[in-house]
């Protein structure tokens, strides 16, 4: 009964765990396509909630941006095909892909938050690339859409209303959404160095050497014929068997009952 009711805990226990991986996933931004660890962050224009991050995908016209990102994960909203400006929104999240005017082949990815929409966008120039029912939701209730801002790329001309872009610092490079992305890992097997076959020594704690008189494979031993290993029995635990004066024979050691 007791073995049952700990295999029912054990049962639960996992289940929370679950519940609890699946919730920060979704509170994660897993809904949206990855910039994040795919293209390197040009920019960041940021003030409380509202929060423009800028990236850069090199060699990769807009069209060709918005098709990986859209093959990634389906927009709510996708605009038509355009060479110089395309919109992708998922959520709350609006990408806008710009192609780099001082730099052709380059698309400079920006990735606004909603309030950042509503502060800083121009409503007329989003007439060409969102519905109109969703600019509705954006500007009529917010009470915005008067910004004159069109884009990163336009910046210099559009200024936005709310904050200034600025070269992306370390914690700006922490903070920035968390998005997916499928890539390839690789597990590195210990021992890949060649100064020392500690476990510790060099810059990685984990690592160890294989280039040394020591072999890096490991072995057990059981004891009486090696030393120093930790498994080995000591010698005082062996004793030969009691025998009788002078008959020979082995007799049992007498317990205590």
């Amino acid at each position: 009964m007791k073995g049952r009711q700990g295999r029912t805990l054990f049962s639960l226990k996992i289940l929370l765990v679950i519940s609890l991986i699946m919730s920060l996933l979704t509170g994660c931004g897993i809904g949206s396509p990855n910039v994040k660890d795919t293209y390197p962050l040009e920019s960041v224009n940021r003030d409380g909630s509202s929060t423009s991050y800028v990236y850069r995908a090199t060699d990769k016209t807009v069209p060709e941006v918005a098709k990986q990102l859209s093959d990634e994960k389906k927009p709510d909203q996708m605009s038509q095909e355009d060479p110089e400006h395309m919109f992708l929104v998922y959520g709350n999240e609006y990408y806008h892909l710009q192609k780099d005017p001082n730099k052709d082949s380059d698309t400079l990815i920006e990735v606004d938050s909603q309030e950042y929409v509503q502060k800083n966008y121009d409503s007329s120039f989003l007439k060409g690339y969102l519905t109109a029912s969703l600019i509705g939701q954006l500007f009529d209730s917010f009470g915005g859409g008067h910004g004159g801002y069109r884009g990163y790329s336009s910046r210099d001309i559009y200024q936005p209303k709310q904050g200034s872009y600025h070269s992306p610092t370390a914690n700006d490079k922490k903070i920035a959404p968390p998005l997916t992305t499928q890539k390839k890992g690789s597990i590195n097997r210990r021992g890949t160095k060649s100064s020392d076959t500690r476990v510790g020594s060099g810059d990685n704690i984990f690592e160890r050497n294989t280039n040394s008189s020591n072999s890096s494979k490991g072995s057990i031993s059981r004891g009486g014929s090696g030393s120093g290993s930790m498994f080995d029995k000591p010698k005082s635990s062996y004793s030969k068997p009691k025998t009788r004066s002078g008959s020979g024979s082995v007799s049992r050691r007498s317990s205590k009952r």
